[in-house]
């Protein structure tokens, strides 16, 4: 199982929802990264992804994207390949 890294903040609902479908797929242990918590962490996430809003989800060393982006990679199957490090 790949590592899972999520950029995410304390009160919003599409981070839990990525985090209830991670961990349906078996993603047990997710990282969190609390960007509202430490803005030098916010400033790193918009660095590297480009993006400003949460979640910003990382398996292994791919940037999925958000909530919405996750969901896709599933619908089109390609979720559980890239958990599995395939």
């Amino acid at each position: 199982m790949q590592t899972v890294k999520m950029y995410t903040t304390g009160v919003c609902p599409y981070c839990i929802r990525a985090k209830q479908l991670l961990h349906a797929k078996g993603a047990e242990q997710i990282e969190e990264v609390r960007v509202d918590l430490d803005s030098a962490q916010l400033q790193h996430m918009m660095q590297i992804t480009g993006r400003r809003t949460v979640p910003q989800i990382f398996i292994g060393d791919t940037h999925v994207g958000g909530h919405d982006d996750l969901v896709a990679l599933d619908r089109r199957g390609g979720l559980d390949p890239l958990l599995q490090g395939k």
